[in-house]
């Protein structure tokens, strides 16, 4: 339901999945207790405080294990919350066929909502498993579905929209567009579910359900939902593998990387986007390929790896350097200096090359998109405070605060610029660090 809050915590998305309000939740836990014979005095605030960050006792872990028929011996093995069955994900577990795209786009539509936890799902081997599934996974066979006939006209218009919607997103920022993205995405799917259509239309349907649910799980890692953008990355990896679009599937494997490392898991992105290169297909063109190393390079910096991470990015380059204009897919219609730029200053700033990495990144900020420019400004402002500019730090730091008062929702940028302001602590007496830090608690939460 459009109303209904995000769940950002096992227990809350436990609750939510099953229908109990936190009043019948408790009243639950109490009954099933006492069929133990453990006595709880479970109440409204007390599960308040537990979808809050507060432990269970071991007496109310042993109820709640035993109502959600979880065996006490993965309970004490998981770890609270960890145990939980939340982690469960269709798009990890349904067959690699026609059929499983459009079961894991179905429960994407019904509970991709929830952001689990408000942090990664996928993770270890499970995410290494998803990779491998991909590289292995068959083609998709056509198969009839009754329902009205999907004509070339409606499909069109659809694409339409999510370019449209694309072009928004660059603009305006994710959070703003999550909704019409998840709707674009629910009209695809029940398309593909009862809709009637020839092999050419279905092959266009499937590959804008994988432009749509990338598209919206960017959204979603954008306005600060880890969990939901990886679940919808997956139907994107999955409806793209039905589609026969294999370039677009080593897209997506190296986009699930930043989410990855972003959480400290950095040598698992350095595995995903080894394998989106060593497999994507012979015919990548030399821009997608440039696309795809910038990653690899991005991804050995974030692990230490400092001195291959050079190589890939000089690969990058090389490779930027003889694509066209043409061979241009649209779904990297958005890729150019800027991004190239962005991780290059990234890269040198972690070897230690201050003032080279400080020149690309205001090259990077100066050509991109607002939405791009609040993000990398932060960046931008972290270089030059550790060239000692503070007075240019913080005004790339204030540049990317005016965007977000402004133009541009995103909680990515708003993140990156707390992130920056902590790192002006040594600074906190300073009038102009005040007036900055000031000025940012001012921002809008949904910023």
């Amino acid at each position: 339901m459009p109303g209904e809050p995000l769940a950002v915590h096992p227990l809350t998305f436990v609750r939510q999945s099953r229908g109990w309000g936190k009043a019948e939740f408790a009243r639950l836990m109490q009954t099933h207790g006492k069929s133990l014979g453990i006595a709880l005095a479970t109440n409204r605030t007390i599960v308040w405080k537990w979808e809050q960050g507060q432990e269970p006792d071991a007496d109310a872990q042993r109820v709640l294990a035993d109502l959600l028929r979880v065996p006490y011996e993965q309970m004490w093995a998981g770890g609270w919350p960890r145990w939980l069955p939340v982690w469960e994900v269709t798009g990890l577990t349904a067959p690699w066929t026609e059929a499983g795209t459009v079961e894991a786009l179905a429960d994407l539509v019904g509970s991709g909502r929830m952001d689990r936890r408000g942090f990664l799902t996928i993770t270890g081997a499970a995410l290494t498993g998803l990779a491998a599934s991909w590289v292995e996974a068959p083609s998709a066979f056509a198969s009839a579905l009754n329902g009205d006939r999907v004509t070339d006209m409606m499909v069109s218009t659809i694409e339409q929209r999510i370019g449209t919607l694309r072009t928004l997103d660059d603009q305006l920022g994710g959070a703003r567009l999550l909704e019409q993205a998840r709707g674009d995405l629910a009209l695809v799917t029940g398309l593909l579910r009862a809709g009637r259509y020839s092999d050419k239309i279905r092959l266009r349907l499937y590959a804008l359900a994988a432009r749509i649910s990338h598209l919206t799980g960017w959204m979603a890692y954008d306005a600060g939902l880890r969990s939901a953008g990886q679940r919808y990355y997956v139907g994107a990896l999955r409806s793209a593998r039905t589609a026969g679009d294999d370039a677009f599937g080593a897209f997506i494997l190296a986009e699930m990387g930043v989410h990855v490392s972003e959480a400290g898991r950095t040598a698992e992105r350095v595995d995903l986007v080894s394998t989106a290169i060593d497999h994507a297909p012979p015919t990548l063109s030399p821009y997608t390929q440039s696309f795809l190393y910038l990653h690899k390079a991005e991804a050995l910096s974030r692990d230490g790896d400092h001195q291959r991470a050079g190589t890939a990015l000089n690969r990058a380059a090389s490779l930027w350097e003889r694509h066209t204009v043409e061979e241009n897919p649209d779904w990297l219609d958005w890729f150019g200096e800027a991004q190239l730029k962005s991780t290059e200053g990234k890269v040198l700033l972690r070897s230690g090359q201050v003032e080279r990495a400080t020149s690309s990144l205001e090259i990077s900020v100066e050509r991109a998109a607002p939405r791009d420019k609040a993000v990398r400004s932060s960046r931008l402002a972290e270089a030059r405070l550790a060239g000692g500019d503070l007075d240019g730090a913080l005004d790339a730091a204030n540049y990317g605060a005016a965007l977000l008062e402004n133009e541009v929702s995103s909680v990515r940028a708003m993140d990156r610029l707390k992130e920056f302001s902590a790192r002006l602590e040594p600074h906190k007496s300073v009038p102009s660090v005040s007036e900055f830090r000031e000025r940012l608690q001012a921002l809008p939460v949904t910023a």
